[in-house]
C-alpha cells in the first residue's frame, strides 16, 4: 500500500485547509485509514478516523473544527479542517492499516500563523 498525502500549506489562523490522502496498491486489503499529526518536539498523536468498530474518532482538541470523511470506492481520505489555530500546526501524515501492518504517507506540513 502507498499513500500520497497534499493539501498542506500556510494559512492564517482561523483559516481553513483541506487535506487529502489517496491509496494505491493493494487497498481492497485496508482496513483502516486514519489521519495524525506530529508536531516539533511532540509525539505523533491521532487526529481522525473511522475505528474498526465504524466509530468515527475526533481528538478532543480538533472536535467541531475538523471533519473526517472517506471515499471507500476511490480509496481517498480528506479532512477538512477549520477555525485553524497555531497549535495545530504541524506534519500531517495518513495512515491505512491491514491486517499484517500499518503504512504510513510522506506527511504534509500545515502551518497555522499569522
Amino acid at each position: 500500500v502507498q499513500l500520497q498525502a497534499s493539501g498542506g500549506g500556510l494559512v492564517q489562523p482561523g483559516g481553513s485547509l483541506r487535506l487529502s490522502c489517496a491509496a494505491s496498491g493493494s487497498t481492497i486489503s485496508i482496513i483502516t485509514m486514519m489521519w495524525y499529526r506530529q508536531a516539533p518536539g511532540k509525539q505523533r498523536e491521532l487526529v481522525a478516523g473511522i475505528t474498526t468498530g465504524g466509530y468515527l474518532y475526533y481528538a478532543e482538541a480538533v472536535k467541531g473544527r475538523f471533519t473526517y470523511s472517506r471515499d471507500n470506492t476511490r480509496n481517498i481520505i480528506d479532512l477538512q479542517m477549520n477555525s485553524l489555530k497555531p497549535e495545530d500546526t504541524a506534519v500531517y501524515i495518513c495512515n491505512a492499516r491491514t491486517r499484517e501492518r500499518n503504512y504510513w504517507g510522506q506527511g504534509t506540513q500545515v502551518t497555522v500563523s499569522s
